[in-house]
């Protein structure tokens, strides 16, 4: 099958995935193969790219906004059948039995693995996975228009919930790609007001468009004190902005893998007051299925750009320059 590969860790301007020749997966007896139709391009395959995060296995095939229909099965594997339209997201698989999992947290299972990072991914033309693991796609989206939701969507919709944010406040979103393009639809929906911070005018354009009250860069200052802030950004410097945002009370969810450092800061003036910060650590299967659920019935609208599997590195180059609105995907098949 046709993939493009990371052999060696490198920054994107360089083009370090390659177009290659590679065997085509097999399923063992409780995965499922899938042909993979589109694949999102995500922060996390950029920053797992260019080196930025430990203990990825090289060489891999990054990709874990996977929308595809099952092809073959395990003898084993019953919930789908050959045909089905099937998503892949970044939880690949857990052990099922440690503590977190056992308590609700599989997300910080300790053997974890990731599509993508741990394991192949979907810049490619094949995937197995264990058919636990995968999400059945709703009806309502279109291929290109569901994938977004499986790694954008689905950490947006638990940042949320992290952030604590309730129907009727005040909400900010600090970034504004395509997880935040989604959360503001979630958020809108239960009656949210919500102030976008981008450094884009076309971001801030777009967050218009989908219901933000108030657009600024994160050094403005909103005309309201927020509830809750959701930080989609990998700048640790827009952390104290956030923070500075915030009213007594108030969370700031951090929803990307990866930051830069966060600069020293004054107790007081930024977190005195009961004020929280709280990272987000990749997601469940049941946020994944409550926020398909809940993007049928909204429904979510995403905006996405496609291009070809041979574009990764160009498409990954324009994300690193802000210059995707809403979603990027590749076309596989």
């Amino acid at each position: 099958m046709k993939a493009m590969v990371l052999k060696e860790f490198g920054p994107i301007e360089k083009g370090p995935l390659e177009y290659s020749e590679v065997s085509t997966p097999q399923p063992g007896p409780t995965d499922i193969q899938i042909k993979i139709k589109v694949c999102g391009v995500c922060h996390t395959d950029l920053h797992t790219i260019e080196g930025e995060l430990p203990e990825v296995s090289l060489p891999v095939i990054p990709g874990h906004q996977i929308v595809g229909t099952v092809e073959k099965k395990g003898e084993k594997a019953e919930r789908f059948r050959k045909g089905d339209r099937v998503g892949v997201a970044w939880l690949y698989s857990t052990d099922e039995t440690c503590r977190y999992c056992r308590r609700g947290n599989e997300n910080l299972c300790e053997k974890a693995r990731f599509t993508g990072y741990n394991v192949n991914g979907g810049y490619a033309e094949f995937i197995t996975i264990p058919e636990k693991f995968a999400y059945p796609i709703p009806d309502v989206f279109s291929d290109q228009e569901a994938s977004p939701l499986l790694c954008a969507g689905i950490i947006g919709y638990r940042a949320l919930q992290l952030s604590e944010i309730h129907p009727g406040q005040r909400l900010g979103l600090y970034g504004f790609g395509a997880s935040a393009h989604v959360a503001i639809q979630v958020a809108v929906h239960w009656g949210c007001e919500v102030y976008v911070f981008s450094r884009s005018e076309e971001h801030r354009a777009l967050a218009r468009k989908l219901g933000a009250v108030w657009t600024g860069s994160s050094k403005e200052e909103p005309p309201h004190k927020l509830d809750s802030a959701v930080n989609f950004t990998p700048a640790g410097p827009v952390v104290l902005d956030a923070l500075n945002h915030l009213d007594k009370g108030g969370t700031q969810a951090l929803a990307g893998i990866y930051m830069s450092p966060i600069p020293q800061m004054d107790y007081t003036r930024y977190l005195y007051h009961e004020r929280a910060l709280r990272s987000v650590a990749n997601a469940t299967r049941k946020d994944g299925e409550g926020l398909l659920q809940m993007a049928a019935q909204i429904p979510i609208h995403t905006t996405t750009q496609l291009f070809s599997l041979k574009e990764a590195n160009k498409v990954l180059r324009l994300l690193k320059e802000s210059k995707i609105d809403g979603a990027a995907i590749l076309k596989i098949s």
